[in-house]
C-alpha cells in the first residue's frame, strides 16, 4: 500500500496541496518569524505556496497573524519576502 502524501492548505490562495509543495513560515517559542525550507523547525507553522503573490495575498487577508495569533510588524513580512527570493530552488 503506497504511503499517504501529507496535505498543506496555503494560507495564501487556501488551496490543499502536498506539504513538500509548500513552504512552512513558523513562529518560533521566542516569536520569532521566518520562512522554515525544509519543515523541521520547531514552532507554530502556517503554509504558503513558494510564490510571492501568495505571500502578499495571506499579508492583505492577514492570514499568518491569525494563524500565529499575534500580530505581526510590517518588517516580518518584508523579511519573509526577502528570504522567498534568496531561497535556493530545490528546497
Amino acid at each position: 500500500m503506497p504511503k499517504k502524501t501529507p496535505m498543506r492548505q496555503c494560507v495564501g490562495c487556501r488551496e490543499m496541496k502536498p506539504k513538500k509543495e509548500l513552504i512552512r513560515v513558523v513562529r518560533a517559542p521566542e516569536g520569532e518569524v521566518s520562512l522554515d525550507f525544509r519543515g523541521k523547525k520547531p514552532g507554530r507553522g502556517a503554509y504558503v505556496c513558494p510564490q510571492a503573490e501568495c505571500l502578499k495575498r495571506a499579508r492583505k487577508t492577514r492570514a499568518l497573524e491569525r494563524a500565529f495569533g499575534a500580530a505581526l510588524p510590517p518588517e516580518v513580512y518584508e523579511a519573509l519576502e526577502e528570504q522567498m527570493k534568496e531561497a535556493p530552488p530545490d528546497e
